[in-house]
């Protein structure tokens, strides 16, 4: 894929994903510490779960935020994963290039 159109995807997906992805790390993280390090229980806590888990959107709609949530973070990954391996490999063959004229005594 080309880098432009590669990077133009990634940006037009980023702003729309960023806040479910902010809010599930977020609220499992916070959720996470404060049972484990602070000690509060469950219920104390269920409230991040709810948003966590998106529950607030009823049942019709948590499977399909849950869905949309995994399918932004997997669009993501994989298209900035591309991006940085592209980075990579033109960075591996400007260092071959270079290797190259120095052994030519260029």
């Amino acid at each position: 894929m080309k880098k432009q159109l590669l990077r133009k995807l990634h940006l037009t997906i980023a702003p729309v994903v960023i806040l479910p992805l902010l809010i599930t790390v977020s609220t499992g993280v916070i959720y996470r510490i404060s049972k484990d390090w602070f000690g509060l229980s469950r219920n104390q806590v269920h409230f991040l779960m709810v948003l966590h888990e998106g529950e607030y959107l009823g049942k019709i709609l948590e499977p399909v935020y849950v869905l949309l949530n995994g399918l932004g973070l997997l669009w993501m990954l994989l298209t900035g994963g591309a991006m940085l391996f592209q980075h990579f490999q033109k960075a591996w063959k400007s260092n071959q290039s270079s290797k190259v004229e120095i052994a030519d005594g260029k």
